[in-house]
């Protein structure tokens, strides 16, 4: 199952992740429409998550524009939400 849909911000996350917490939280802030996939709680996400990143550190957050960022600090998501025209 793919729960990524190509048009949309996805977030890959975990409550327990720090970074996930602080780019959730930025996203939120900013009013960003997007989907956030708990790897806790969905059966096999973390499998995609690591497929679109190529390795299994976490938040990864995927961009229509079919790129995708792994652990981002506030600035370069910010950058990239700007790039986008999501803000």
């Amino acid at each position: 199952m793919t729960y990524h849909e190509p048009d949309r911000i996805t977030m890959f996350g975990a409550e327990w992740c720090g970074d996930c917490r602080r780019s959730k939280k930025l996203l939120d802030t900013l009013g960003v429409d997007y989907d956030y996939i708990d790897l806790e709680a969905v059966e096999d996400a973390a499998s995609e998550a690591e497929a679109i990143a190529g390795r299994k550190n976490i938040p990864v957050i995927a961009f229509p524009d079919g790129t995708h960022q792994v652990e981002p600090s506030d600035p370069d998501l910010h950058a990239k939400l700007t790039a986008l025209g999501a803000l």
